[in-house]
């Protein structure tokens, strides 16, 4: 094997975030440590290539969307400085888009050690001879953006607003909405950590860090990838998008009244807490029943591999519906949503443990769709009656539009301007 390429067990077993605060987003988060564990056997499937990259310029949509899940995320949000005004987001972006092409090649955005030693490094440079690690950069717009302040509202898509309440909230006002987001995933979780930080430091005076989550241990799979368990110990994303004809039906925008985001689609993001200690006390087959599924092959309770068809309409031997119509599964189908998919982008996360000495750790959960009211009303659903709400508790919420990748020479969004 090159050492370039190594598996998941490597991958994870160096990184161990205990620790990694940085002070944006040791301040967002409130602390705490991350950490992940490496698998005991990866599959034989599971390896990557830490010196693959993508390009940003010039793709129709941005990275981060469609790619291949990596294997960590950093995820923040940010909150516009008071001095802010339509300039200075424009100056914003710009920068983000240089940088962010930059950083995706695996290259310093600046000097990280500058000839004069009393200037500060342009870099800050913990990802100095790091391979790109197939990082992708995805920048989101907040409804705050079409607001009064910076005479964009004319450019507001029709179906864009904040989130209403949903059933199953339980927000946190700190883990809440946000101006600006910036996903950044790789296969190194420092080279994710590299690029907000960096991000966040281009826009000081304009931007300010809002709330954050450090994600690891994909919760989503692409193509070609084996399917990931979140930490309640299933597999998460059997029946994800990943067909081109599905992404063009649920994803990108087409044909929508806002020519600048054309190619877009909207980001909405939301971190839930699931209650471990809880979780891991309940019987093994009260689990399955809840998720719809049984736990170590990920089959639907109506089959025996994991990527048959669950059969909604089975019954057991005494009448019953063999997958709960209540269970996970069954409430989040496209079958049971009027044919309604979302691309699901999840990664598990730990804020180490609360002030009760209990695990404080969950799903960054992220998903992406052409239209917000698909997720609304699937959240809905789910809020409202999913079996698997005794032990989650949903407390970070926001939406984003995210634009489409701009031409080299351009910027992102920057068709609003």
């Amino acid at each position: 094997m090159s050492e370039s390429e190594i598996s998941r067990r490597g991958v994870l077993s160096s990184a161990l975030w205990a620790g990694i605060g940085g002070v944006a987003v040791g301040a967002a988060t409130g602390g705490g440590a991350a950490w992940a564990m490496a698998a005991s056997t990866p599959p034989s499937d599971d390896q990557i290539d830490l010196s693959r990259s993508y390009p940003f310029y010039g793709q129709n949509h941005q990275g981060g969307v469609a790619t291949e899940p990596q294997r960590n995320a950093v995820y923040m949000t940010f909150r516009f400085a008071d001095s802010a005004d339509r300039h200075a987001l424009q100056s914003l972006l710009a920068r983000w888009s240089a940088a962010a092409a930059v950083l995706q090649q695996g290259k310093p955005i600046g000097s990280v050690q500058p000839g004069v030693e009393v200037q500060p490094p342009t870099d800050t440079g913990e990802a100095f001879g790091l391979s790109p690690a197939s990082l992708t950069i995805t920048v989101g717009l907040g409804p705050s953006v079409f607001g009064p302040r910076f005479g964009l509202a004319s450019k507001k898509p029709a179906l864009f607003s904040e989130l209403p309440t949903l059933n199953g909230d339980f927000l946190d006002p700190r883990l809440t909405g946000g101006d600006l987001s910036v996903q950044a995933c790789a296969d190194d979780p420092q080279v994710c950590y590299h690029a907000v930080r960096n991000l966040a430091r281009l826009g000081r005076s304009i931007v300010s860090p809002h709330w954050a989550v450090l994600g690891f241990g994909r919760a989503s799979a692409g193509p070609g990838q084996s399917t990931p368990r979140n930490l309640l110990g299933f597999k998460d994303g059997t029946r994800n998008i990943s067909s081109p004809a599905d992404y063009d039906r649920f994803v990108w925008i087409k044909g929508g009244d806002q020519p600048w985001l054309e190619g877009g689609t909207y980001q909405v993001a939301r971190k839930i807490r699931q209650l471990l200690e809880t979780w891991d006390s309940d019987r093994v087959g009260n689990q399955q029943q809840i998720i719809g599924r049984h736990k170590e092959s990920g089959a639907p309770l109506t089959g025996s591999a994991e990527f048959d068809t669950p059969d909604f309409g089975a019954k057991s031997g005494a009448g019953d519906p063999v997958i709960d119509p209540l269970s996970h599964v069954a409430l989040a189908a496209h079958e049971n949503n009027g044919g309604i998919m979302i691309r699901r982008r999840s990664y598990n996360y730990t804020d180490g443990l609360d002030p009760t000495g209990q695990l404080n750790a969950g799903l960054l959960f992220i998903s992406y769709q052409n239209d917000p009211r698909h997720f609304i009303d699937i959240q809905n659903r789910l809020g409202a009656h999913d079996l698997l709400n005794e032990y989650i508790r949903h407390i970070g919420s926001a939406i984003f539009a995210v634009p489409p990748a701009p031409e080299e020479g351009h910027y992102l969004a920057q068709g609003l301007f």
